[in-house]
């Protein structure tokens, strides 16, 4: 106890923003970007550092919304996510000529150019390459990918796993690129949403993953997932919550793990 009075608290996060929305016909949505210190980041990155919170402080807690749908280019991207001093970046939405940079990027219709990732929080989106068809959206994981042949989408990029909730769950997958005729991308694994074929609508991005919309063609795009804070701390602290705030707790391990799935812009933690 007197070690954490003089120290601070020791808290494991991970901080997930908005996925990108899509539109028709553009590419993918971007994922959410993705930061952790409780394993491997986006973009590639490693755990970020230790992180030592004082004892009855209050912080800053948002849960980034998914980007909308758009009938015009770029769909919107998401909002960020914040906890404490940690921020990452809302998904780029999926553009025809140019796709939106965000924590990963959006991708774009044909030979148009893609949204940039973020360094450290996610990948970039992609292009077709070809006719006919969108790229996908950047996943936390993986960048977009193109379709690798006409009339088809590529697929949105991977997310990542993480098991700081005490099992393995994939989070943060860019969304796949709509096309012409079968087969659409698929969305990236941790929610990315499919793309679609034709005048066929296409998925959104899964609640709460970060994930990025899949795109239409000639179709409807759709929204892409909101976002997620997931912070764990000793049992011992106390932990409360604004108004605002939606969430879930379990012990796993030495911590609290406190999944929160629903806060605005004004709401706040306070760990004591």
């Amino acid at each position: 106890m007197n070690a954490y009075n003089n120290l601070g608290l020791p808290v494991q996060y991970l901080v997930i923003a908005g996925g990108g929305g899509a539109g028709d016909p553009t590419g993918g949505g971007g994922a959410g970007g993705y930061r952790t210190n409780a394993g491997t980041s986006g973009g590639g990155a490693s755990a970020e550092p230790n992180l030592l919170l004082p004892r009855g402080g209050t912080y800053s807690l948002t849960v980034g919304a998914g980007g909308a749908r758009s009938a015009t280019s770029p769909s919107g991207s998401g909002t960020g996510s914040i906890f404490a001093s940690i921020i990452s970046y809302g998904g780029g939405g999926g553009g025809s000529a140019l796709g939106s940079d965000g924590g990963s990027g959006g991708g774009a219709y044909e030979s148009g150019t893609p949204g940039s990732g973020t360094v450290g929080q996610g990948f970039d989106g992609s292009n077709q390459g070809f006719v006919a068809g969108s790229g996908g959206g950047g996943g936390a994981g993986q960048a977009g990918q193109q379709a690798g042949a006409t009339l088809r989408g590529g697929d949105g990029g991977d997310g990542v796993a993480s098991t700081i909730t005490g099992s393995s769950v994939t989070r943060a997958g860019g969304g796949g690129g709509g096309s012409d005729s079968s087969p659409a991308g698929s969305g990236g694994l941790g929610g990315g949403g499919n793309g679609a074929v034709g005048g066929a609508t296409s998925q959104a991005g899964t609640a709460n993953t970060g994930g990025g919309s899949g795109s239409g063609y000639v179709g409807l795009g759709n929204n892409g997932g909101s976002g997620v804070v997931i912070f764990g701390v000793p049992t011992v602290a106390t932990v409360t919550f604004s108004g605002g705030v939606t969430e879930t707790n379990a012990v796993v391990g030495s911590n609290r793990v406190y999944t929160v799935t629903a806060a605005g812009p004004t709401d706040t933690v306070t760990i004591g």
